[in-house]
């Protein structure tokens, strides 16, 4: 049975490392980021993004680097008045679909709602319950995608992760 959760959570985690490389090589290489927005900057723009790479705590992926939960994007640097609604990329595992969406104001995190959360069954529903507020409220003190995961949701905090990466990188956070 433990042999049978290993071999699941590595293929989960070569899954997500997989769609990555591939939404990462469909650009040349570059990290790509659609938006629309009304205007720049302008209070209640939209958009919507996908990360270059994503990954899992303490994978490799097939450049060599490690990835922690996405990574930073190689795009335009931060806009201090950046504001917003920004979804990240949906992030498959084998619990279920996981994304997330960010509020921007002013180049700050206000707001990290979770559109989709694992739901296969009911202890993945139980877990991402407890999970979510928790995560949130660690994004919201950071200000970024860099915190740790939840004990016991670990499959579920870093395809929250990832998505909230890639939603940061939409709104160039």
């Amino acid at each position: 049975m433990k042999i049978r959760g290993t071999v699941a959570a590595a293929l989960a985690s070569a899954g997500i490392l997989l769609a990555g490389w591939q939404t990462g090589t469909q650009a040349g290489g570059i990290s790509t980021v659609a938006s629309n927005t009304t205007a720049a900057g302008a209070p209640g723009a939209t958009g919507t993004g996908t990360s270059g790479s994503a990954g899992s705590a303490g994978s490799s992926s097939s450049s060599g680097t490690t990835g922690s939960s996405g990574s930073a994007g190689s795009g335009p640097s931060s806009s201090s008045n950046a504001s917003g609604t920004y979804k990240g990329t949906t992030v498959q595992t084998r619990f279920g679909p996981v994304q997330v969406q960010i509020t921007v104001a002013n180049g700050k995190i206000t707001d990290v709602t979770a559109l989709q959360l694992t739901n296969t069954d009911g202890k993945s529903i139980q877990i991402s319950n407890r999970a979510a507020p928790l995560l949130k409220s660690k994004v919201l003190a950071a200000q970024s995608a860099n915190v740790q995961t939840v004990s016991g949701a670990t499959i579920t905090s870093d395809a929250y992760l990832t998505s909230l990466q890639a939603a940061i990188d939409a709104a160039n956070l």
